[in-house]
Parts: C-alpha cells; structure tokens; sequence
C-alpha cells in the first residue's frame, strides 16, 4: 500500500474533525422520533427528559417529554455531517445566527445532562428571569452557574441555555450556592 503525502496541501484529510455540539430545531412532537433516527445514523444526540403528569378526562399518567419542546442536541463536525443532519425526517434547520449554527459549549450540555439525571424537580422555565447570577459549590452540580430564584420557601437555580434562549430550572439548597460577582 502507498500513501501520498504533500506537507504543504491542507485538504480535508489532512485537517482534524473536531465535533461540537448544536442545537436542532425538530417538527413539533417530532423530539423522540428524530433523536432515534440519529442513533441509528450513528450520530451522538442529547434529548434531556424531564417526567410529568399529564392528565386526560379519564386518567392522569406520568410520561416522559422533552425538558426543550422543539430541540434536540446534536454532536458533530460541522462541515462533515450537516447535509445528513438536515436530510434526516423530521428535521427542519440548525439554531444559529444568520445561516450559521452556533456551537454549545460541552459544559452547557453536559450540565443538563447532570441536572436531569441527577434531579427529579427539573422543569422547563417559560420566562428567563432576572436576578442574581450564582455558583453551585457542592454536591452533585458544583461548579454549574445560573440564576436564583425563589418559589414560595424553596430555592431554585435557572439555567439559561443562550444558543437556543430557552432556561430550565432544578431545586437546590440555598446552602451551596455563592454570588458571583459582576
């Protein structure tokens, strides 16, 4: 076998793929159906759910849904797998500014990852509220930064994902929480 190397051409074998994540705007109620199909195309996919009680005329059930109605969040390079990105059904565009997608730092999905796995009190925040930005500084969310509200004697941390300008929120002691400084 022989390979062929020229140093001075930059061709896309030579550069390194590197995968970031980004948020994919999906057909309504299309969240689930979508992030299997990316499973089966091999593609590394978010779908953080959050469990709720619906309730019907007859029944009230507990079902899984989306923390991010319309979203799911997607792994890859870019310039590599977008096409088969938006070929897939149920697709409709990336999220992004003017045409471009915008990355979503690892940390972001990472700590909704955390949050829903980790806490049964998260929920999706229809309002990004305003108020003191805090640090979580122990147990299982140290080091995730938000904003802290109150509901009724309980604490809450809001965790505003920007790229996609949507929040969730998770209980939280008040204990492990410090300002941060502006």
């Amino acid at each position: 076998m022989k390979f062929i190397f020229n140093e001075s051409s930059e061709s896309e074998l030579c550069k390194p793929h590197v995968k970031y994540w980004y948020a994919v705007y999906v057909r309504s109620h299309n969240e689930k159906k979508v992030n299997q199909l990316f499973e089966q195309k091999g593609v590394e996919s978010s779908l953080p759910l959050i469990k709720t009680t619906r309730k019907w005329s007859d029944r009230k059930k507990k079902v899984e849904v989306p923390l991010f109605r319309g979203y799911v969040f997607v792994r890859l390079d870019i310039d590599k797998d977008k096409l088969n990105i938006l070929q897939t059904d149920g697709v409709v565009k990336f999220i992004g500014i003017r045409n471009e997608p915008s990355r979503i730092p690892d940390e972001e999905i990472y700590w909704i990852q955390m949050m829903v796995e980790e806490s049964n009190t998260v929920q999706n925040e229809k309002e990004i509220p305003v108020g003191q930005k805090v640090r979580v500084t122990a147990g299982p969310f140290k080091g995730v930064e938000g904003v802290l509200m109150r509901s009724g004697n309980q604490s809450r941390l809001v965790v505003v994902i920007e790229s996609i300008m949507n929040a969730f929120s998770v209980e939280i002691n008040p204990n492990y929480l410090e300002k941060i400084k502006k």
